[in-house]
């Protein structure tokens, strides 16, 4: 159970990727916390994940624009409301020097983590701006601002969502609305099945305090971001990276 009971109250938010890693963490600190949450997923936990937390959800492809601005309309129907908007889904493509890096790979990573990335806050945003609040936590990653070798797709989207987050952040500042970019390095979570053992060793060495982080961390750091704590801070990152990146 959370230390801060009651900060979520009265507020309703959106995940995407939310059925398993850290959009499932945070959901369950913010429905702890007395919030409503509405999951985006297409992976095959999402039924389960819904019925474990007891919240709303719905199965959509974030690369999808005209499936994310149907999955809008119905968690707004859903909750009433929507004050938090998550965007976690994301994943890592294929691990390749950048001569013999896939072009399918290439478009995928960039169609889900950027391309999907920005349909989300497209449909989210207006109804935060109806309103006049809102808190945006787009996650990116370490990579995005160092790059990780053989993983160029990955870094580049990733520093595309940092980029994103900046614009975005400035044109919201004085409308009530917060958007910040979440930078984690590595830690625990099923996108590492997603990459080959000799991947995850070398992210684990680039981390000063030698080990990967675990996902309780980027969800603590993630429910602070998204919440009314969270007040003068805008178009800017959080680091949760074992001291990796200091900027």
């Amino acid at each position: 159970m959370s230390v801060y009971a009651g900060r979520f109250a009265g507020r309703a938010a959106v995940i995407t990727g939310g059925a398993s890693g850290l959009g499932y963490a945070v959901a369950q600190r913010i429905i702890a916390e007395g919030g409503q949450v509405s999951l985006w997923d297409m992976n095959g936990n999402l039924a389960t994940a819904r019925e474990t937390l007891g919240c709303h959800g719905v199965n959509v492809d974030v690369s999808d624009a005209d499936a994310v601005a149907a999955a809008a309309e119905e968690s707004i129907a859903a909750l009433g409301r929507v004050d938090v908007l998550m965007c976690s889904a994301g994943i890592t493509g294929a691990t390749n020097p950048v001569h013999e890096f896939p072009i399918e790979s290439w478009l995928k990573v960039v169609n889900v983590n950027l391309n999907g990335l920005f349909y989300c806050n497209r449909a989210i945003v207006p109804h935060m701006l109806g309103h006049g609040y809102g808190r945006i936590v787009n996650v990116a990653s370490v990579a995005g601002k160092e790059g990780n070798p053989n993983a160029s797709a990955y870094s580049a989207t990733k520093a595309g969502v940092i980029g994103f987050t900046k614009s975005l952040g400035k044109e919201l500042a004085g409308k009530g609305i917060i958007a910040n970019a979440l930078t984690p390095a590595t830690f625990e979570s099923p996108i590492l099945a997603q990459l080959p053992q000799s991947q995850v060793d070398y992210m684990r060495s680039k981390i000063p305090m030698g080990r990967l982080g675990e996902v309780h961390e980027s969800a603590a750091m993630a429910c602070f971001m998204a919440s009314e704590e969270c007040s003068f801070t805008t178009a800017s990152t959080f680091d949760t990276s074992g001291g990796r990146t200091t900027y």
